[in-house]
């Protein structure tokens, strides 16, 4: 018989879990669950080597582990960081962690354009959901921010430079995907940017998925540019026969079109399944798909307002036969006190 391999206890923000040696932080705070889970702009669980490139995940490690119980003295990425048994690390609990984040969302924001009002990935951005939550109003550089004109770099993909955060999870996505990469990032510090290679573009079966995995509007879906506004499209669940991928998808509904197609996301945003570009830019009337129901977003996002069922322990004073009754009660409770 095999011996049983040990776990390691984890706390963090004082939820406890067991975990597999050799599991990140990150990981097993997804695990818990909850609000305790960093963020993750550039770790990807399905894209090897992905992570340690965006710091957005920095967590306090309060306690080693107990045969070390001394804490780290600095902020680590969670998503580089393996656990140790005994370990304690603070997220949400940690103003250093809070801190850490903020500054960092800064660093990203140094040369990001303020175009939301016009990208197409405003309502599903990570880097907009950390502008919101940890960004500040002005910035402390003085310089001009870098610039960058859009290119077309494939038939179905445009590439907006001034956006990019340099994850790198496109790249590792064509080399994962796609049998031989034709871009990737080019120079070196503030000159780094995603570009294709001389006379090369991106038009592999399978390379419309780095749309799926960029955290930010720096790819987009030529094929839908413009056409809406995430909020006001529905997204559903669909099924169609594909020979080249499994033919899950999102259809992102605006009454009866289609508007865009995505691979189907797990609530960290992650593809479940990998889908082909037929099935992604060809395919968009509804006769090639069968349509299974209301997608629910997971992340929180102004996609999740579009409400199809009353989530669980929702309650509507509208829907309560009594309200009118129980507001003059309120009322009267005021008057008496008053």
């Amino acid at each position: 018989m095999s011996e049983e391999i040990k776990k390691f206890k984890v706390t963090i923000d004082g939820q406890t879990t067991e975990v597999l040696p050799g599991t990140s932080i990150l990981e097993a705070a997804r695990q818990i669950g909850g609000k305790s889970v960093p963020p993750a702009m550039c770790y990807y669980s399905k894209l090897e080597t992905s992570g340690g490139r965006c710091r957005t995940c920095l967590v306090e490690v309060s306690k080693g582990s107990e045969a070390d119980p001394r804490p780290m003295p600095k902020l680590v990425a969670s998503c580089r960081t393996g656990v140790m048994d005994g370990m304690e690390v603070k997220n949400l609990t940690s103003e250093k962690a809070q801190e850490g984040r903020k500054a960092v969302t800064e660093f990203l924001l140094i040369n990001h354009p303020l175009d939301c009002p016009i990208c197409d990935q405003a309502g599903e951005c990570h880097l907009q959901d950390l502008g919101y939550e940890h960004g500040v109003e002005g910035t402390r550089t003085e310089f001009e921010r870098n610039t960058y004109d859009a290119d077309d770099i494939g038939p179905y993909i445009k590439l907006n430079m001034n956006r990019c955060i340099l994850c790198a999870r496109c790249v590792l996505a064509a080399n994962q995907l796609t049998e031989k990469r034709e871009h990737g990032i080019l120079f070196r510090g503030d000159h780094a940017e995603i570009s294709t290679y001389l006379n090369k573009a991106l038009d592999n079966d399978f390379i419309g998925n780095v749309i799926d995995v960029c955290p930010v509007g720096a790819l987009t879906d030529r094929t839908a540019r413009f056409a809406s506004r995430v909020w006001f499209t529905k997204p559903v669940n669909a099924t169609c026969k594909c020979e080249k991928c499994s033919g899950k998808a999102v259809l992102w509904m605006k009454g009866d079109e289609i508007v865009r197609v995505t691979a189907r996301k797990d609530q960290y945003d992650e593809v479940q399944d990998w889908i082909c570009n037929e099935c992604r830019f060809e395919r968009k009337d509804p006769k090639y798909w069968s349509i299974e129901g209301p997608r629910h977003i997971d992340r929180h996002s102004v996609i999740s307002l579009n409400h199809y069922e009353k989530p669980k322990d929702y309650y509507r004073q509208l829907d309560n036969p009594d309200a009118i009754e129980i507001a003059k009660k309120d009322e009267e409770k005021i008057e008496n006190n008053n």
